[in-house]
Parts: C-alpha cells; structure tokens; sequence
C-alpha cells in the first residue's frame, strides 16, 4: 500500500516525515490552499517520491513546478481534461487525477490516461478539508486504474479503514488530520499512524 503525505513546506518537518516511511509526499502549488509553497524548501525528500499538487494548471506552469521541484508525479485536482494528463504521461510523469468520491462516473474520461485516482471528499478548498466521505460510494467503481483513498483520514477511523477493501485500492493520503497548523505535521502522530498500517496484512 502506497503511503502519500500531502502538503509539505517546512524543511525539517518534511524530512522527519520522509524518515517516518512515507512513500510519496506531495508539495501543493495552488495559491488559495494554506499550505501552498511559496519558496523552495532547503530540504526536498531524497527517498521519497516527489508529488506536486495542482489545480487547473496550465501545462506551462506545471512542467516548469516539475523541472524546479525534481517532480516524479503530478496530482491534478481541477477541471483538468484528459489530454493534458496524457501529455503529462508522456512527459514521464506519474499521473494522479483527484475527484471527489461522488463523481466517479468521470473516471471513464480518465482511464487509460492516469496512473492513478484519488477519491476526495468534496469541497471548495479542493482537498484538506479533513472530513471523511462514506467509503461505500466507491463500490461503484469498476475499473481497472488503481486509487488512493484521501479525504479525512486520521486515528478516529484508522480501524474501519483496516477493516475496509476493495481491488483496486493501492494507498492513502494523509493530510490535515496530522496538522499541528496548516502545513506542519505532528510526525509523532504520523509514525505511530503508518506503524500500525503498514503491520496490517492487506
């Protein structure tokens, strides 16, 4: 199971989360969200793999986010069309497209065309708003691109989610209910969180 840890910004803060086993951690580059990066870090994860968030980007815009940041994938969490996650692929990037869990029959669009969906709850904020969705909606999901579950996730429902499957489930995304403040995570919560994920036999 992928472990992905979204909106980073502070140096040593991103490097105690790295060291707490993360897979991915994702670096937002939208100007409304509070935990949008403003300046390079001192510290970018080596171990890692580097996500950049975006929402409704111009292609221009992200490739350059991409060459600065070292990005190895991009998560795309606006009206983004097909087209523009295909020319992503084929600029070597992996490819995530963000939608919230009730409009998974928009999938069909994306299929082919993305290395993964990440199921949301729904809000303005596009993401981090730290509510949980009713998992079952993603019953309805049938096809064969693999998903993140995002949205809410934290301790209080950390024993549902283990008790909780489907097949095309690949990973999780953990954001706001880790928070100290808007981009700064409790790394303790965090480590004690991913230890007892990664002990379940999925």
């Amino acid at each position: 199971m992928i472990v992905k840890v979204c909106g980073m910004r502070e140096p040593a803060n991103i490097r105690a989360v790295e060291e707490c086993g993360v897979d991915w951690i994702g670096f937002i580059f939208y100007p409304r969200s509070p935990r949008c990066l403003t300046a390079k870090p001192a510290y970018l994860p080596q171990k890692a793999r580097r996500i950049g968030v975006f929402v409704d980007a111009l292609r221009e815009e992200i490739l350059l986010r991409a060459a600065e940041y070292g990005l190895h994938g991009v998560q795309l969490h606006g009206n983004e069309t097909p087209d523009l996650c295909r020319a992503m692929q084929s600029a070597g990037f992996k490819v995530i497209k963000a939608l919230p869990a009730q409009a998974i029959d928009r999938c069909t669009d994306y299929e082919g065309v993305c290395d993964y969906f990440l199921f949301d709850s729904p809000t303005p904020q596009h993401g981090g708003s730290g509510v949980a969705f009713d998992w079952a909606q993603l019953d309805r999901y049938r096809l064969t691109t693999p998903f993140l579950l995002s949205g809410g996730l934290g301790p209080e429902n950390l024993a549902a989610l283990l008790r909780w499957n489907h097949p095309q489930w690949a990973g999780i995304d953990l954001n706001s209910r880790f928070e100290r403040q808007p981009a700064i995570k409790d790394v303790e919560k965090l480590h004690a969180y991913i230890s007892r994920f990664r002990a379940h036999n999925f």
